[in-house]
């Protein structure tokens, strides 16, 4: 018997190979394309390329007044809408040393919340998804429903709520529903176990995710990484306890930062868990707030034309994916002078660089995914 070695030729077994990710792979919540670097199956380098949905929100904030650009401010991160126009309202309220009434802060606090756990419920559903378990993705829109509706109703939208306005809120809540919000919230928490049980509990899903993808503290710093990924990498920091904003200094008692020191995806994964059902804690406690004060003015009145006085301010706030800061400079105009955007999925996607570098392609998705980052909030 002879044995024969075929050769291919070309010192191919010798030569890395170039492989691009999407722009339209399923696993990237939008249009990110990944340039990859291989050696076989383990990747030697890895390049986020960007800008496939960039609408140049930053240049078009210049050319529509302090009432205008809250619309286009809600829409980079589709997931965290409400959260996403906080930011620019504080920004502009600060320029004008406005006060917001106390029922717009408490109700500001609580629409927050809920918008957090909308935003984690749809990672808590689709990651698993990415790594092959479809039923969780069920459970997470059936949840996300019930808080939607409650939404829907306050502001007349689903995913664009448009409901801030410098000054306060749109109106006030209508009659009867903090009590359908309470019993929302309940009805959710009382089914939040399914993911402690179907995902963290399988075994599929641990081997999928544990020591995967590990992301240092240092990493995190280098990266300006924020949010539940670098909360799951050691980084004790969170926007809502450390430099409170809204009604957040006053629910201290109810507040959690959620850490963990392992940094991998299943580390990740487990934060944004755990973070949920905090936020429906949260949310509990702004319903039971509310509940107790006097009836009052939900805004403040503001002139036909709102001018922002010459200066210029940073206002920053606790996203659900992470930071969230707008740099706004004023000319003292209608429309703001400059108006820079820092959002948390863009430095998020920057570890990616460091994280893919050394894995095997097979768990490319699975990191990619633990990374929960809107491509929208990275392009803007």
């Amino acid at each position: 018997m002879t044995e024969t070695t075929v050769g291919i030729g070309g010192a191919a077994e010798s030569t890395d190979m170039v492989l691009n990710i999407g722009p339209q792979h399923p696993s990237t919540h939008g249009v990110l394309r990944l340039r990859l670097v291989l050696d076989g199956e383990r990747i030697q380098q890895a390049e986020p390329v960007i800008g496939y949905m960039h609408r140049g929100a930053e240049k078009l904030f210049e050319a529509r007044d302090y009432r205008q650009i809250v619309m286009l401010a809600n829409r980079h991160d589709w997931l965290s809408a409400f959260s996403n126009e906080l930011g620019v309202v504080m920004a502009v309220e600060r320029m004008l040393g406005m006060e917001v009434p106390e029922r717009a802060v408490w109700t500001r606090t609580l629409l927050a919340e809920l918008n957090r756990v909308l935003n984690h419920l749809m990672f808590l559903g689709s990651y698993p998804l990415e790594l092959g378990g479809i039923t969780p993705v069920f459970h997470a829109f059936r949840e996300r429903e019930e808080l939607q509706t409650v939404m829907e109703e306050v502001s007349g939208g689903r995913m664009h709520y448009m409901f801030n306005r410098v000054g306060g809120l749109k109106e006030d809540l209508p009659a009867g529903w903090l009590g359908r919000a309470r019993h929302a919230v309940a009805d959710v928490r009382s089914r939040m176990d399914i993911y402690d049980n179907l995902v963290l509990g399988n075994e599929i899903f641990r081997g999928r995710t544990r020591k995967v993808g590990v992301l240092s503290s240092e990493a995190v710093h280098a990266y300006g990484v924020s949010g539940p990924i670098a909360r799951a990498s050691g980084v004790d920091f969170d926007l809502r306890r450390d430099e409170p904003y809204l009604a957040y200094g006053e629910l201290q008692d109810t507040l959690k930062v959620v850490t963990r020191g392992e940094g991998d995806c299943l580390a990740r994964f487990e934060v944004l868990l755990e973070q949920t059902h905090n936020a429906l804690a949260l949310a509990d406690a702004c319903l039971d707030r509310i509940d107790t004060l006097p009836p009052g003015p939900i805004n403040q009145r503001l002139p036909k034309v709102l001018k922002a006085p010459e200066g210029h301010t940073y206002a920053w706030t606790e996203n659900p994916l992470g930071i969230n800061g707008y740099y706004l400079v004023s000319k003292g105009e209608k429309t703001p002078y400059r108006l820079k955007l820092r959002s948390a999925s863009y430095n998020n996607i920057q570890a990616l660089t460091k994280l893919l570098p050394g894995t095997l392609v097979a768990d490319m998705v699975a990191i990619l995914g633990s990374l929960f980052f809107v491509v929208g909030d990275i392009d803007k």
